[in-house]
């Protein structure tokens, strides 16, 4: 596209949930994220828009340090895809950053988990540790 007009640029990460205040609580209570808003939205309009029949859905935008994040739970439900692994294809994973990765590990909650028993620092460098939010999703937790 070389019309500047055209070119999107990032809105938001969204990540549709089965219990939305639960995940809320597990975003912004474990992970410290703001909460922006909290709305509804249903009727035809939204229905057709998002493909699914007599679809309504509750949302929660978070901020996460500049970036948006969108926590949706749909009606009617859809199909369960929770879980899998970073190397699954599809897989998808929202990325966080904290200043000291070690102090937000051992902050963590006891019943959250995560694919490792710690940080890991990879051969690039870069220290990370995987968690999964209360749906499985992964939650990638970089040291920057």
């Amino acid at each position: 596209m070389s019309d500047g007009d055209a070119t999107p640029s990032a809105h938001h990460y969204g990540i549709t949930v089965a219990d939305l205040e639960d995940s809320l609580a597990f975003y912004r209570d474990t992970l410290g994220l703001d909460v922006l808003s909290e709305f509804e939205v249903s009727g035809e309009a939204f229905a057709e828009g998002v493909g699914v029949e007599n679809a309504s859905a509750e949302f929660a935008h978070l901020d996460a340090g500049g970036a948006r994040v969108e926590l949706v739970s749909y009606a009617p439900e859809g199909a369960d895809v929770r879980g899998g692994m970073v190397n699954d294809a599809g897989a998808k994973h929202l990325g966080l950053s904290v200043p000291d990765l070690e102090a937000f590990h051992d902050a963590l909650p006891e019943d959250v988990e995560t694919l490792a028993d710690g940080p890991r620092t990879t051969e690039s460098g870069t220290t990370i540790l995987f968690v999964r939010d209360p749906d499985d999703n992964l939650v990638e937790i970089v040291e920057a």
